[in-house]
């Protein structure tokens, strides 16, 4: 991969236009809500329920799904929910979720059609969000999101999915 990769335009398209105040997080009560639920699920060991749990409640996220970390440096998909899609494993550094591999933090791509290294799963798709999932410091996989809508994420996502990320990584 060359230096280049994550210069210029594409890394502020990633990270410079999405950035959020830090500050201490509180969730809305629907997020606080589903959380628990999440929790509930992953104490369950069912991962696919949590997918489809985020689908089926949160109205912009279209594609929810779980790739997780192959020892080949590839991401390898896991439980999702929404239309099937051909990318069933990205390289690290390919596209959106294999630079959230390499960078191994939240990444929001309000535009895709704006992003380069999109790789395009459906035409309908416009936003996506790509949460880290790591276990004892170590990264093990992400949450990957897209939605149909343009600017789709916000704080309140990234929050919400940092911490269900979080509950993902202290089971799995």
């Amino acid at each position: 991969m060359t230096g280049s990769f994550f210069e210029g335009s594409i890394r502020k398209l990633f990270f410079e236009h999405r950035s959020f105040p830090a500050g201490r997080v509180k969730l809305k009560e629907e997020n606080v809500k589903l959380i628990k639920k999440v929790e509930e699920l992953m104490g369950q060991g069912s991962l696919d329920d949590v997918c489809k749990l985020l689908h089926e409640h949160k109205s912009h996220y279209d594609w929810v799904g779980v790739y997780l970390v192959h020892p080949d440096d590839k991401l390898v998909l896991g439980p999702y929910h929404g239309e099937k899609t051909i990318h069933t494993e990205i390289p690290f550094g390919e596209g959106v979720c294999g630079l959230g591999a390499v960078e191994q933090k939240t990444i929001i791509v309000d535009d895709v059609c704006k992003a380069d290294e999109y790789l395009s799963c459906s035409p309908k798709v416009k936003s996506e969000i790509v949460v880290p999932i790591t276990k004892n410091g170590e990264f093990i996989g992400e949450i990957d999101i897209d939605s149909h809508r343009l600017n789709a994420f916000d704080k309140e996502d990234k929050d919400f999915l940092e911490k269900v990320s979080e509950i993902i990584g202290k089971v799995i």
